[in-house]
This record gives structure tokens, sequence and C-alpha cells, in this order.
């Protein structure tokens, strides 16, 4: 007889017809404590009180939207037989650099509006940024998405894993890589590393492109493992979307050093 085990349960909170999902929240809570730490970082940066809640509430919304279109887009051949299921973002389904896209162009608007220094603004929020990916992961964990092929329970067992977690990763009678957790664990690492660069008092850009060029290397590694990459014919493509973003935010920093202009710094 197969191993029967019980998948958590995707619902927090239900109220009469309303589902509330652990994968809203837990996306929620990531985005809280991101900005938490941005309007802490705002006031000894000098910037304007409440610029960041004023972003979030502009940029939020259109991230989400943004993330979403990105998936449906590259899926196109699903939802064009199921157009229903193009809101129901509930189920999951929004990819992080269609968010990440959205977020940074409008932040690029809002700081031409407010007269503000996209740079500047970039660099204090490159580590709330990640400190939601970090968190935001386990939505997926919730939802038993973004993991790797299939494996073996001893395979996870060697991983020293928590039970939990091993349970969560055995979907429809196989067990799978947990790859979401690697990109937890690389984001938290990448949000310590930037905590870190801070106190270096790095060029003004430069925290932000580290963040990218960080997240990049991470995401190009962890989505060759996965199984539902987002494909554009044979190309995955948030792995060949990693390399560019390497390659741009590299050379972005070796240019600003070359150059040897003189530019402002995170400290300053």
């Amino acid at each position: 007889m197969g191993q029967t085990i019980e998948p958590l349960n995707r619902v927090a909170v239900q109220l009469g017809p309303i589902h509330i999902y652990w994968y809203g929240i837990i996306i929620a809570t990531g985005a809280l404590l991101g900005l938490l730490l941005a309007m802490r970082e705002e006031r000894k940066r000098g910037l304007p009180g409440n610029t960041f809640i004023d972003l979030i509430l502009v940029a939020a919304p259109i991230a989400i939207v943004c993330a979403r279109i990105y998936y449906v887009v590259f899926e196109w051949s699903y939802y064009a037989q199921h157009p229903a299921q193009i809101i129901a973002i509930w189920n999951g389904g929004i990819a992080i650099y269609g968010a990440l896209i959205g977020a940074v162009a409008t932040t690029v608007v809002f700081c031409a509006v407010r007269g503000l220094s996209f740079w500047k603004v970039a660099d204090i929020a490159a580590p709330s940024v990640i400190l939601g990916q970090a968190i935001g992961r386990w939505g997926n964990f919730m939802n038993q998405e973004a993991h790797g092929g299939p494996t073996t329970r001893a395979a996870l067992e060697n991983m020293h894993l928590p039970t939990f977690i091993i349970n969560q990763m055995y979907i429809n009678g196989t067990y799978y890589i947990p790859t979401f957790l690697y990109e937890s664990v690389w984001d938290f690492i990448g949000f310590i590393l930037l905590l870190i660069l801070r106190r270096v008092n790095l060029q003004r850009g430069e925290l932000f492109m580290s963040y990218v060029i960080w997240y990049a290397i991470g995401r190009s590694y962890i989505e060759g493992l996965r199984t539902d990459s987002l494909m554009l014919g044979p190309l995955r493509v948030s792995q060949w979307l990693a390399w560019v973003l390497i390659i741009v935010g590299t050379g972005l920093i070796l240019y600003w050093r070359l150059r040897k202009e003189k530019r402002p710094r995170y400290l300053d």
C-alpha cells in the first residue's frame, strides 16, 4: 500500500465563502517587514518621511499585476484555454522578475515626480526587497510549487531537513527537491551581505546592483533545477534573464568605477 502524507492546509482562515491563503499572508508579511526596514533606513538617509509608504502603495499593486502578466504571457498556451484562471492569483503563478520589472519602473517614475535620486532610493530598498523574496518563497512551499525534480525521502533526510519540509515535498506520490528552500536561504544570505555592504559605504547605485548580481547568480543555478520554469522555446526565461542581469550589473559597476567620476556614497 502506498504511503499517505497529507500536505499542509493552504487555507489559513476560512470565513464562510472567503478563504485567506497562507500564500498571501506570507507574501504580505515579507512585504511588511521589508517596508519597516526601509522606513527605518529612510530616516537615517535623509529622505522625506513616509517616502517608502507612498512608494509601496503605488508600486505594490503594479508589481503584482506585472508579476501575473509576466507569468501568464509565458504560460499563454494554458491560459488561452482557461481565461477565467488568469485572475486566479491565489492559486500561485506570479513571476518575481515580472514583479521586479514593474516595481523598478514604478520607482523610476515615482522618484522623477518627487525629485528624488532613483539610485539612492533603490540602494535603501535593496535589502528590503531581498528579505521579502526570502520570506515570500515560503508561500511557494505552502502551495507545493517552485520545486525541483524528483528525489527520494532518504536524500531529503540526508540533508537534515525538518520533517514538515520533507512531508510537504511529497506531491502526488513523489518526493521533490525543495528548490524554494535553496532560493530562500540564498536570499537570506544576500540580505545579511547587503547589510554588511551598507557599512562599506559603496558608491550610490552599487548596493542595488550588488543585490541584482547576487540574486541573479543564485537564480541562474536554482532555475536549472526547477521543473516549472517559464520557457521561451527551449530556453528557461528566468535563467537567461539572470545571466543578462549579472553581465549588466557587473558592467555598470565597472563603468562607474573606471570613469572615476565622483559619485555620492551610500552613507553621505
